[in-house]
C-alpha cells in the first residue's frame, strides 16, 4: 500500500469501530436485565465507549494528520 493511502485505511478502521460500537451496545441492551444486574446501563455504555470510541478518535486524528501531511 502506498504511503498516500494509509489515511484512507485509517478512516475505514475508524468507521468500523463506530459500527462495532453501535452493534455491541445494541447487543448489550438486548441482554441487559436491570433486576439481575447491580450496575446501571450507562456504566456499560461508558465501558464500551472506552473500548470502541477512544480508539476510533485516535485513529481518526492520525488519519487527518496523515492526510494533511501527504496532501501538500
Amino acid at each position: 500500500m502506498k504511503k498516500e493511502n494509509w489515511y484512507k485505511f485509517l478512516f475505514a478502521v475508524s468507521g468500523l469501530l463506530v459500527v462495532g460500537f453501535i452493534i455491541r451496545v445494541i447487543a448489550d441492551y438486548i441482554q441487559y436485565d436491570p433486576v439481575a444486574t447491580s450496575f446501571p446501563f450507562y456504566a456499560t455504555l461508558l465501558l464500551r465507549s472506552v473500548e470502541f470510541i477512544l480508539p476510533c478518535i485516535i485513529t481518526f486524528v492520525i488519519a487527518i494528520i496523515l492526510k494533511k501531511k501527504y496532501s501538500t
